[in-house]
């Protein structure tokens, strides 16, 4: 059924789209030809057509295709559509003005985190996330905190077919290792990523709750390790867990 559904030139288009956002300085009809298994002329037409969009656009230099500035409107649309984004924002502004670090508000889809909102804070700290931006779920603090609130059984299917790559040398690889830790987060009811996706960077990070007591989200705070003392990470465990519960409460949750 699914199939009989599907209209084969927007499939196309889609794989298109994929495949030109895997190219840093754009990616030529031939490559996308080859890797589509169609030939030149329909490459040709679909991109026409998603220039026309603004979806991609042509370097005239090299003649190689890019994406087009209009997905980034349609993909800040998305955002603003969420609203959680807009229910948390007070709390994590809170918590910024409060600690002065990093923020982030993250979402679990197809077994990654995406990043729905990010503070910078007042204290220099870079990090490789984005609003937007995927992340694994495996070495995160947002990411254990979700998967700490999932059946077991679809955690680890989601382990066996993700994998577990090493992030850092601190990155936890051992599923059974991995379970535990889980457990752990669920009964103090935090996560913390103890440099496990980048070196020189600890977190501690909580879930958030529907009206159905459902995890939905995570919020984490994230600072060099120079900055978490044992004693400030115990200051931001209960600061984290009453900004979880406040979030959560903001959407429906109750105890």
């Amino acid at each position: 059924m699914e199939q009989e559904l599907t209209v084969k030139s927007v499939d196309r288009a889609m794989q298109i789209l994929k495949i030109v956002g895997g190219y840093r300085e754009g990616c030529g009809v031939t490559e996308l030809s080859k890797q589509v298994d169609i030939n030149k002329s329909s490459v040709y037409k679909i991109l026409a057509t998603l220039m026309k969009h603004h979806l991609v656009e042509q370097d005239q230099a090299t003649g190689k295709y890019r994406l087009g500035f209009a997905l980034l409107e349609l993909a800040n649309n998305l955002i603003d559509t969420i609203d959680l984004r807009k229910q948390a924002y007070p709390f994590l502004i809170d918590l910024e003005e409060e600690t002065n670090e990093v923020i982030h508000l993250a979402l679990f889809d197809n077994g990654e985190v995406v990043y729905i909102e990010k503070l910078e804070g007042n204290e220099t700290l870079r990090m490789h996330s984005k609003v937007g931006r995927r992340a694994p779920v495996h070495c995160t603090g947002v990411g254990k905190a979700i998967l700490a609130f999932l059946p077991e059984d679809e955690v680890e299917v989601l382990l066996d077919k993700n994998g577990m790559d090493p992030h850092t040398e601190k990155t936890i690889t051992d599923k059974e290792v991995y379970i535990r830790e889980l457990e752990s987060v669920r009964r103090e009811g935090y996560a913390f990523d103890d440099e496990e996706n980048e070196l020189g960077i600890q977190c501690v990070a909580v879930p958030i709750f529907n009206h159905r007591k459902q995890v939905i989200a995570s919020v984490s705070i994230s600072g060099p390790t120079v900055r978490m003392s044992d004693e400030r990470k115990v200051q931001l465990i209960e600061l984290m867990k009453a900004t979880g519960l406040k979030i959560s409460q903001e959407v429906g949750y109750r105890n």
